[in-house]
């Protein structure tokens, strides 16, 4: 009889992976803006944060929901990007799922050259992730860590960022913040950073300072 522990192992499986995609009403090709929505969230959430923000109408929109759904007490479907559990694991099939959420919109849509990825607190991590894996013209951050994945290993290096932070939000301090801002000037990246009166949300200073963002960065 063996007493020993079991063993842990792994074994890939095949999953399926929605996403929302927003259509501009201009003729295209359109610059596009692929955003990663947070913990107990679902990609229709995100949609909405970006829709929000001026001058997207002209954009094309793609929200990109995690792998892992859940049900919350009111029933409604979200879903998480990870959790500690096979994180290496976890992160590459991530990243591949981004290239194939990437590869399937330009293939059907007219895009231009201009690439924008946006995180909302955990779907930060995965907006660091995937421009930090698929060349992109910017970054927009709100109320999210860097993940240190990012600085250790790279396929590129980061473009421009834009790093949100709410003077009341609970999780993500001005202490995280600063933290943050070191990490990413030893990595070379270029940060602008909007601090607003608010918590852990989108408002309508953050929204402005993206705008403005997107502006920048539109080519």
């Amino acid at each position: 009889m063996n007493d020993g522990p079991p063993s842990l192992e792994t074994i890939d499986a095949r999953v399926h992976g929605r996403f929302l995609v927003r259509v501009p009403h201009t003729r295209g090709p359109w610059p596009l803006l692929v955003g990663f929505h947070g913990y107990g969230e679902a990609a229709d959430d995100h949609l909405d944060a970006l829709q929000t923000i001026p001058g997207t109408e002209a954009w094309l929109l793609v929200s990109v929901q995690a792998l892992h759904p859940f049900y919350t007490r009111q029933e409604r479907v979200v879903a998480s990007w990870m959790t500690r559990d096979d994180r290496e694991l976890a992160i590459a099939d991530n990243i591949d799922y981004v290239g194939r959420v990437l590869e399937r919109v330009r293939a059907g849509r007219a895009t231009s050259s201009t690439l924008v990825f946006s995180g909302f607190s955990q779907g930060g991590a995965m907006a660091y992730r995937a421009a930090s894996n698929y060349r992109a013209d910017g970054v927009i951050i709100l109320a999210a860590d860097v993940p240190a994945d990012i600085v250790d290993r790279r396929a590129m290096e980061l473009p421009p960022v834009l790093l949100g932070r709410g003077t009341k939000d609970p999780w993500y301090s001005e202490a995280k913040e600063a933290a943050d801002r070191a990490t990413l000037a030893r990595i070379d990246a270029r940060v602008d950073v909007c601090v607003f009166e608010g918590g852990h949300e989108w408002t309508d200073a953050f929204r402005a300072a993206a705008s403005a963002f997107l502006g920048r960065v539109l080519r």
